[in-house]
């Protein structure tokens, strides 16, 4: 089975890393998969509500509340899923 972060479409993280920098403007390249929106990046819940709402108008896709989105891999790996097999709007 592949890892969900390895079949992670190249553009789908990209997009997803960027909005997440725009949020709190960090660079894109100081994201890490690992990295804690809360502990280590200081995002608090209307940032990531934020961040969620932004998800959802880009992609066309819903978030719910109880899905866990703690780090920057929750993220990518959430919109890779449930994002439709077609290419992304630039």
């Amino acid at each position: 089975m592949i890892s969900s972060t390895t079949s992670v479409p190249k553009s789908i993280e990209q997009q997803v890393l960027r909005i997440i920098s725009k949020r709190k403007a960090i660079k894109p390249r100081r994201l890490r998969i690992g990295s804690n929106l809360s502990r280590e990046l200081g995002f608090d819940t209307v940032d990531v509500v934020d961040i969620i709402l932004e998800l959802e108008r880009n992609f066309h896709i819903t978030i719910p509340d109880e899905v866990p989105l703690a780090t920057v891999g929750d993220f990518v790996t959430y919109v890779a899923s449930h994002t439709p097999e077609q290419e992304t709007a630039a």
